[in-house]
């Protein structure tokens, strides 16, 4: 499966579950833009929450690289949560982490600067999808630029201006959708 998976504002009648690749989530702006909600991967649901509540989907799902996903009819999933109360309970622990995230990111954006968000950012992704790469952390995931700013609820035009900062430092080295952690206690500091 590749490209567009969901699109804000569609009706759903299924839930998948990511076997592998990686996708991206995010709501398109009035202006075209758009930001960045999530990167899921193997192990993580999509549609769900449309599932549960019959509401249409939220944001766009798109793949970033290709993915293979399991997909599972709405009528299907809600009579598994239902006869499985302790799978509903870690898919509720799921949400909660979600909507914790979410007020996270929320306050963040009154109270850090760009440098920071994009910093925080970069450790949450070496953290994740991080490979070890000689001296430092490769982050494994094509993310481009516009993307990393709709993420930090930046312009691209900032984001660029802190992997600069962050370059000059010498906390990263960047290439073509590559970006390589060279000091992550720097990038933790500024990111706190």
């Amino acid at each position: 499966m590749g490209g567009g998976v969901f699109h804000e504002g569609d009706r759903s009648d299924r839930v998948l579950l990511v076997l592998s690749g990686r996708l991206k989530v995010a709501s398109v702006r009035p202006d075209g833009g758009e930001d960045v909600v999530a990167i899921v991967g193997p192990g993580e649901l999509l549609g769900e929450l449309s599932a549960i509540d019959g509401e249409p989907h939220s944001c766009d799902a798109t793949a970033l690289e290709a993915v293979e996903v399991v997909v599972v009819p709405s009528e299907e999933f809600n009579a598994f949560m239902a006869s499985r109360p302790d799978v509903a309970l870690r898919l509720l622990r799921t949400v909660t982490r979600r909507l914790r995230d979410a007020d996270r990111k929320r306050v963040e954006f009154g109270t850090h600067d760009t440098l920071g968000r994009v910093a925080r950012r970069l450790v949450e992704l070496a953290g994740r999808y991080g490979e070890p790469d000689g001296d430092g952390v490769r982050i494994a995931l094509p993310l481009s630029q516009d993307e990393l700013a709709g993420w930090t609820g930046s312009s691209r035009e900032a984001v660029v201006k802190a992997l600069r900062t962050m370059r000059a430092r010498g906390w990263i080295t960047t290439a073509r959708r590559e970006i390589r952690v060279l000091d992550a206690a720097a990038l933790e500091r500024r990111a706190r």
